[in-house]
């Protein structure tokens, strides 16, 4: 309940953003490679800011 009212942080977004396209790329990685490709190059471009915002 009291987690109700707390706001996410930039680090949180991007990590469930990161989830999201590592979860698509799975998926497309069967049926089309090149979008699949695509989907792989955000999620690291993600990954390398969280990393950026950790330090």
């Amino acid at each position: 309940m009291f987690g109700l009212f707390k706001k996410t942080s930039e680090l949180e977004k991007l990590q469930k953003q990161y989830e999201k396209l590592m979860a698509d790329w799975h998926k497309l990685s069967t049926t089309n490679r090149a979008e699949s490709d695509k989907k792989y190059a955000e999620a690291q471009k993600i990954s390398e800011h969280i990393e950026d915002l950790k330090q």
